[in-house]
């Protein structure tokens, strides 16, 4: 519920009013017992010290807690909220908040702010919103540093009453963390011992624990690309586990190919073949990204050709080849569409005596090619 007022809390606020409301009354150098309720907000509201000790009464606390919310200032309900909070029993609080809502929404707000995870938890509860009580103590999570401890909180969060799609989201939580903590034993053990050339060669910056999917997944394709399915560290029990979409699974296992220059990875990730047994490539992302990823890591000209050729749109290919210098797909392309002048514009880009130069004389002096200009 959208709450007037909320955005003008801050911590400000609270820093202002809270350690007032604890003083002695001794300290108020400009205090009255006369002050009514609205009299008081106006007061806070203008910055000024008021003890709010002389509000004894529910009523007459609660009277201070409307002016409050009547005054719009997020500062003075908060330090109103702060007084009631500390001078009231909870379940006599939760319900008469329960039918100001204003008042509830900054008490919410405060109590995730500051930290205060049972009265909230015990708030929740009272309100009956049951999935918001689960989700607060799912974020439990964060202030657990033991990944053992954290496996078995997550473990335990799975039965709490959560919206179907947030329960399939904790379950994928702790079956990533809990795959994570065997990739990493396994491999650290292998790195340890020198039992493998990739990580030799490539030592692991990081550990692999409390990554993301996606980096997880980036991790399995550098380092356990070859695996059978059957593992755990496997890229495609990893897919298969959390149903990747393909061109997510496309898009990481193209970027931790082509940074170990594995060009035939590359090659047999887009390449399918029907059932007559006829190949060919396939990119659920479109070739035009495969080649930007290519160029990012470097790919040799020859490997970029075979991607932009790849390109349906013609002006896409052309831009794409002409940037990345893959002479040979915009000789062949304007040769395609027997652009004549394109051709020979293009001549005087390629360097002089180069095989390129020799390719377009060739295509120029063919008479078999009908020119459109």
């Amino acid at each position: 519920m959208f709450c007037p007022s909320l955005s003008a809390l801050s911590d400000t606020g609270v820093k202002n009013y809270a350690p007032e409301l604890r003083r002695p009354k001794a300290e108020y150098k400009d205090y009255s017992s006369d002050w009514s309720p609205k009299d008081t907000v106006r007061r806070m509201q203008r910055g000024k010290v008021c003890s709010l000790e002389r509000f004894r009464s529910l009523q007459d606390k609660l009277v201070l807690l409307d002016e409050a919310v009547a005054g719009h200032d997020g500062n003075v309900i908060t330090a109103v909220l702060i007084f009631l909070k500390r001078t009231l029993r909870r379940e006599i609080l939760f319900r008469e908040l329960e039918v100001r809502q204003v008042a509830l929404c900054h008490l919410i707000h405060f109590l995730k702010e500051t930290g205060e995870q049972k009265m909230l938890l015990d708030l929740l509860r009272f309100l009956d919103r049951t999935e918001e009580v689960a989700l607060s103590q799912y974020r439990e999570h964060l202030n657990i540093q033991d990944v053992e401890k954290k496996r078995e909180f997550l473990k335990g969060c799975i039965g709490l009453p959560f919206s179907p799609e947030d329960i399939s989201h904790i379950q994928d939580h702790y079956t990533l963390l809990e795959r994570q903590i065997i990739i990493e034993a396994n491999d650290r053990r292998l790195e340890t011992a020198g039992q493998s050339e990739i990580f030799q060669k490539y030592p692991r910056k990081a550990s692999i624990l409390n990554m993301p999917l996606v980096t997880t997944l980036f991790y399995s394709c550098f380092y356990h690309y070859t695996e059978a399915e059957g593992t755990f560290s496997s890229p495609t029990n990893l897919k298969k586990t959390f149903k990747i979409p393909d061109k997510q699974y496309v898009l990481t296992a193209l970027a931790a190919r082509a940074k170990l220059r594995a060009w035939e990875d590359v090659d047999a990730l887009f390449t399918t073949k029907n059932w007559l047994g006829y190949t060919k490539k396939k990119a659920p992302i479109g070739f035009h990204r495969v080649v930007e990823i290519l160029q990012r890591n470097n790919a040799p000209v020859q490997v970029l050709q075979e991607y932009v050729r790849l390109v349906e749109d013609v002006e896409t290919r052309l831009n794409l080849a002409t940037k990345y210098k893959c002479h040979d797909v915009v000789i062949d392309t304007y040769r395609d569409l027997k652009d004549r002048i394109q051709l020979m514009a293009y001549k005087c880009k390629v360097e002089r005596g180069s095989a390129e130069e020799e390719k377009i004389n060739s295509i120029l002096n063919n008479t078999q090619i009908r020119w459109k200009n």
